[in-house]
């Protein structure tokens, strides 16, 4: 009895030595996100749902007051801070695609010419891999130090990528067009046979012809079906149903641009998920894996159609059901509070703002192209013939000038002072921010510059960093996102599973809170994480 006492008292200490929780861990941890999720669409949009959305709020911790701290508010960064609980400043990655000042071109965040992509339907496409993220996610601490095994999927590249990290054993997205699903050596030797086999099986062709109506009754539907502003992929109205038919009478790349556009696309992924967890035996094996599922379509919806359209609406109710079904089977399979999920969004978004100008509110596009002629034409008599401008990207606002003009400028208060006024004078922009203001740590009362410095990486964020008046954008998409506003950086956090304590919760909240959330209850830490584990739902 006394050894037996000792030996128990010396697992007792290694597991706290080594982070591990008194409880029981996970056999699953679930990471989904839903791209482009306000945190209001829940309460607009509860009573609408009958499944895994439903299931969630009504079973699971609701945090109702969580947000991203900084500004650049896009996918890549979102996803980042949700799988590693950094911010920009640390994890590095800033946006979805910056200027590369070496080779002059712009590249994207998943971007690595030293991998190379396998396709599972055709040719692969492109060279990815998260070589770009500075620091680990949750899933590489767990294939590290628990051994998991590692699955994460999305229509997007960045997506999939980030919510993995530097490893996996099925990490899947499709290509840029639509075109092919693809993997990359970086997380596997070639094509995964378990995935390779469901798309076999499982063509996205399948889905040409099939039409998006309503799934709810006329009745239950809160905005205009033909709402100002809205943009819908070629061979689409702006009303239902949208019929998923192309340009040509087969599977061309119009149809794919439209299934992208659809919950169709979701619903797939969803199924694609539920197979793999059983064919890759996940929670099966002794240890806690790692599941990670974006849904990318309400970020295509909502930028084709905006955040008060039936579409939106709509398309939120189908995201219920898949992931009904995905829990549906991963309590067939794994067991039934044997897994614990963790759903949030990347990002917001801002209504279309020709229903907001309508409405009375200032708001409107910011014409970045007039922007940059003034610019150029004020730098042209003092350092000769351009152009001056790299790149400012309306997605972002991050303004690039060629190698060595920024230094001449600011060598010349008075030349950087005119590109300033020319900058903050146009229609829309709030005030626009230079790298040395985002680099210096000084306290500051400027909530935007705050939010700015956190998303600030050496290197890769631009030479000035320009923010826009809300609800102003500077996008041809219908709505979009990218800021300090709490349309764009508001999002859910909503938890369940062993160990998490169901209830709404008002306090303040982060995307980065989760992966430390998850790390605590599997028994494992995150270095590099600046978000806190939210005890007040554990156990």
């Amino acid at each position: 009895m006394r050894s037996r006492l000792a030996l128990l008292a010396l697992i007792a200490c290694a597991c706290t030595l080594h982070g591990q929780p008194s409880a029981v861990p996970p056999k699953l941890a679930v990471i989904v996100v839903v791209d482009q999720m306000r945190a209001d669409y829940i309460d607009r949009f509860q009573g609408d749902w009958t499944g895994g959305l439903k299931r969630l709020v009504k079973d699971g911790a609701w945090f109702r007051n969580a947000a991203y701290p900084y500004l650049h508010t896009v996918t890549c960064p979102g996803h980042a801070t949700i799988s590693t609980g950094a911010f920009p400043h640390v994890h590095g990655i800033p946006a979805n695609q910056w200027w590369d000042r070496e080779s002059q071109r712009q590249m994207a965040c998943t971007e690595d010419p030293g991998a190379t992509n396998f396709g599972y339907d055709g040719p692969a496409k492109e060279h990815n891999s998260g070589s770009r993220l500075k620091v680990p996610t949750f899933a590489d601490a767990m294939r590290t130090e628990r051994g998991a095994r590692v699955v994460t999927l999305s229509e997007k590249t960045r997506s999939a990528i980030m919510l993995a990290g530097h490893g996996g054993d099925a990490v899947t997205w499709l290509s840029e067009l639509s075109e092919v699903w693809l993997t990359s050596s970086a997380f596997s030797a070639g094509p995964v046979p378990a995935v390779k086999a469901f798309i076999d099986a499982n063509p996205v062709d399948g889905d040409f012809g099939k039409t998006w109506s309503r799934l709810l009754p006329a009745s239950r539907y809160r905005d205009r079906d033909d709402s100002e502003g809205e943009r819908p992929p070629a061979g689409w109205s702006s009303t239902f149903p949208h019929v998923l038919k192309g340009t040509t009478g087969k599977a061309d790349v119009t149809f794919r641009a439209q299934w992208d556009v659809s919950p169709f696309a979701d619903e797939y992924l969803g199924r694609m998920a539920a197979a793999l967890v059983g064919a890759m035996q996940l929670g099966k094996r002794g240890t806690t894996d790692v599941l990670g599922v974006s849904f990318s379509a309400t970020d295509r919806v909502g930028h084709k159609f905006g955040p008060r359209s039936q579409e939106i609406q709509d398309q939120l109710a189908r995201v219920d059901r898949a992931l009904g079904d995905l829990l549906d089977r991963l309590d067939a399979v794994v067991g039934r509070n044997q897994y614990v999920v963790a759903l949030s969004a990347d990002h917001g978004v801002t209504p279309i703002p020709e229903q907001l100008a309508r409405a009375g509110q200032d708001a409107g596009r910011v014409n970045t192209r007039e922007m940059i002629r003034q610019i150029e034409a004020r730098l042209e008599p003092a350092l000769g013939p351009g152009p001056h401008v790299a790149m400012l990207d309306g997605r972002d606002m991050n303004l690039y000038f060629k190698p060595g003009t920024y230094e001449k400028v600011v060598a010349s208060p008075p030349l950087l002072d005119h590109v300033i006024k020319i900058i903050e004078s146009t229609q829309g922009v709030r005030r626009v921010y230079r790298t040395e203001q985002l680099r210096d740590a000084q306290p500051t009362d400027d909530d935007w510059l705050r939010a700015a410095r956190l998303s600030f990486v050496e290197g890769r964020t631009g030479d000035m960093v320009i923010t826009l008046r809300a609800p102003w954008i500077a996008s041809a998409e219908a709505a979009t996102h990218g800021t300090a506003t709490a349309d764009d950086q508001r999002v859910p956090i909503l938890l369940i599973g062993p160990g998490i304590k169901p209830g709404r919760y008002d306090q303040a909240a982060s995307p980065a809170d989760i992966a430390p959330t998850l790390a605590k209850l599997c028994g494992i830490t995150l270095p590099e994480a600046e978000g806190q584990p939210l005890t007040a739902a554990l156990r």
